[in-house]
């Protein structure tokens, strides 16, 4: 019995890096692709992401790679008659199934580990470089295209004379109590501060719109947090972008945020009826406070799915394996790829858009949080029915 766990043992795990390590080249040049054409970077920049986007090309690799590897296995197995000449000897196929539920068992805990590893360090390391790479991505991006944007900030030129913007138009976009903020000039010049995570644009002959209007003929300084530039600050980082030992404290400064917004808006309404000042209720900035409350229920919702989330993509790779086992057993194929795409195809068809509509739903806050492990257990269910039918037959 040894011996025959350890020759599906290596046979699969022989199989699967060598899938895993094409298909996490071929996925990481394409990453490495568009941040180079998302952002202009160059290729200093991009070759200090390269082991932040690993993770990330890994993430999406291992589960394609387990039933790639799986189908190529016990396809080729079962069109050699092995498992024939297994049962033959009383033993049972179930012999030659149960080692590859453990590696993808492992696997799946790996690739809940890959996953928190991609989201948060890579994601984090991913934003380091370009923001200290953001100086000359910006001059690089208007010298060609004349307009840069990135989060709340947009800017317009008419040329880039070396460091110096000609006739450069500033725009900061509106958030929380800070208004929109509309500014022109003669010229201006850009630099970063990475250290103090800062982006600074100083104008010359300028002319600021906004709540009010100045026009002055001398300097003016926009500072502009990168944080906020590349949502990264802790009130607009995405909960994505949490590491799962991250998220517990999120949680606990979410609901102490959402607690101090419901007792401002009690506070004021109940000030507001005592008055008789019915009308403040409907005014802009309580409009404003009822939009805050609701993002701040929002991303408490979506800190709580995050956990639920991540387990449920690592342990695909398992649900993944319950249903290409008997699949390839069953076709017995000793050319993997139709198999592969047997197997694939309902479960691009039925799984994902499951999963996708499950997160949605649990992220609104209708489906609760587990929902996300709906895909996972239909194919669990789905492929224990299939092992007991191959099983028996």
């Amino acid at each position: 019995m040894r011996i025959l766990t350890r020759y599906v043992v290596f046979d699969l795990l022989k199989v699967f890096f060598l899938i895993l390590s094409g298909l996490t080249l071929t996925i990481f040049i394409g990453l490495v692709g568009k941040e180079a054409v998302d952002k202009g970077l160059g290729l200093w920049p991009l070759l200090r992401m390269t082991p932040y986007l690993i993770p990330q090309a890994m993430q999406f690799a291992v589960p394609g790679t387990m039933l790639l590897a799986t189908t190529y296995v016990y396809g080729r197995m079962s069109s050699y008659n092995e498992l024939v000449a297994i049962k033959s000897l009383g033993i049972s196929p179930m012999t030659l199934v149960w080692p590859a539920l453990v590696v993808a068992t492992l696997v799946s805990f790996a690739g809940v580990y890959v996953n928190n590893l991609a989201v948060s360090w890579g994601t984090q390391g991913v934003q380091r470089i370009f923001i200290e790479s953001l100086e000359d991505v910006v001059y690089g991006h208007l010298q060609v295209h004349r307009n840069y944007s990135s989060g709340r900030l947009s800017i317009v030129v008419r040329g880039v004379d070396g460091r110096i913007l000609r006739q450069p138009t500033l725009v900061v976009d509106a958030s929380g109590n800070r208004p929109a903020l509309t500014i022109r000039a003669k010229e201006a010049e850009i630099w970063s501060d990475s250290v103090e995570r800062k982006l600074y644009v100083r104008f010359h002959d300028y002319e600021v719109s906004g709540p009010f209007t100045v026009t002055d003929p001398g300097t003016y300084e926009q500072v502009v947090s990168l944080d906020e530039l590349t949502g990264m600050s802790p009130e607009t980082r995405s909960p994505s972008t949490y590491a799962l030992g991250e998220i517990g404290g999120a949680v606990a400064s979410g609901k102490e945020r959402l607690e101090q917004i419901e007792q401002s808006m009690t506070a004021q309404a109940g000030f507001a009826l005592l008055t008789g000042r019915f009308g403040a209720l409907s005014t802009p900035s309580w409009k404003v406070h009822q939009h805050e409350l609701s993002t701040a229920r929002q991303r408490l919702q979506r800190l709580h799915l995050e956990p639920w989330r991540r387990w449920a993509n690592g342990f695909s790779c398992l649900g993944f394996v319950l249903i290409g086992v008997p699949v390839a057993i069953w076709l017995r194929f000793s050319e993997f790829l139709g198999t592969f795409f047997i197997c694939f195809l309902p479960i691009l068809l039925v799984y994902y858009p499951l999963l996708i509509v499950s997160v949605s739903q649990a992220k609104n806050g209708t489906f609760p949080p587990p929902t996300v492990w709906l895909g996972n257990i239909l194919l669990g269910i789905a492929g224990i029915v299939l092992l007991q039918r191959v099983n028996k037959h």
